[in-house]
């Protein structure tokens, strides 16, 4: 059965997306002061949950805790080991009063770690959240149907990794430039220096990847739309063929992207088989560019299905248990 996707119009839910995001850095900043750090990042980003967008659980001193944005409710939500819960209205609220209540909830239940509060490398705004009073627009059937698009992206991502036995991301939410991501790696080390680099970059791209993922827009690219890059670029990778035939490649000047519009996607009568096809011939473009060693590393099939054609006699057996 054919997945039927929203509508995402970028002009219709701007504003509303630009106060979802920027929320959604305050709760990844709060992540990011607490939770062990991990190679590429992978420590600060935010993930999906059959309610909304969470940090997934945050481990210190012993207890833990978790901050969810529910979709459903439009709260923000605060849940610790031991058995205490807050909560966060957010319609008709500011960003300056939801930072506000969220580090006095926080507090409340023990949680007092300080965070930069200003957006990180966003082009909405500078304000420092506690004095944005003008990011305040709520449009709840915008973000249900944003999010509604992420559970599908998320599923296809997911998907996607489970063809490749190179390390590979998580699919995870990266809230400084608000696009859903995952990536591959080649095993191969990338020598970067502070010279030109932000020290971000260096931990990001320590090695050699291949990236792919979704953002719903910005003022210089007012369409969602599906990506991928490869990292160093190599030479002539733009020559490599795409699919579907709506994908292009973007020149950047030093660089290109693969990219995809989400309308041409939500367009098609099998969406998820055309992202794949979109994932699938960006990753081999940047493969066969960069002569990754892809030999017994790349399948056309998941992981548990390819054990199952090499080993049938265990096929729905100690795996499936």
């Amino acid at each position: 059965m054919a997945v039927e996707l929203p509508e995402l119009d970028y002009k219709a839910w701007e504003e509303t997306k630009t106060t979802l995001h920027l929320i959604c850095q305050i709760i990844g900043k709060v992540k990011m002061a607490y939770y062990p750090k991990q190679n590429q990042w992978w420590h600060v980003t935010l993930h999906l949950s059959p309610s909304g967008i969470t940090t997934l659980n945050i481990p210190h001193e012993g207890k833990s805790f978790e901050i969810e944005l529910d979709v459903h409710q439009l709260k923000v939500l605060v849940k610790t080991s031991e058995g205490q819960r807050r909560e966060i209205e957010l319609a008709n609220r500011s960003v300056a009063d939801i930072y506000q209540a969220l580090m006095k909830e926080l507090g409340s239940v023990g949680y007092n770690k300080p965070i930069l509060a200003k957006p990180y490398d966003n082009p909405h705004s500078t304000l420092d959240f506690e004095k944005d009073f003008e990011h305040k627009h709520w449009d709840h059937e915008s973000i249900k149907a944003y999010w509604r698009v992420l559970l599908f992206v998320d599923e296809c991502f997911r998907l996607f990794a489970g063809h490749s036995f190179h390390k590979t991301s998580p699919a995870h939410l990266f809230w400084h430039s608000f696009d859903y991501a995952v990536t591959r790696f080649s095993g191969r080390d990338v020598n970067l220096t502070t010279t030109g680099n932000r020290r971000s970059d260096i931990e990001a791209y320590s090695h050699e990847v291949v990236s792919f993922g979704f953002w719903p827009g910005d003022p210089k690219v007012q369409f969602p739309a599906f990506y991928s890059y490869t990292a160093p670029e190599p030479k002539g990778i733009e020559q490599h063929q795409l699919a579907p035939q709506q994908a292009w490649w973007q020149d950047l000047g030093e660089s290109h992207l693969a990219m995809l519009k989400y309308d041409d996607l939500r367009a098609s009568k099998d969406p998820k088989s055309i992202l794949m096809q979109f994932l699938t011939s960006a990753n081999d473009a940047g493969c066969k560019a960069d002569h990754w060693q892809t030999e017994g590393r790349v399948q056309t099939t998941p992981f548990w299905d390819a054990l199952d054609k090499k080993f049938p006699a265990t096929a729905n057996r100690e795996h499936r248990s």
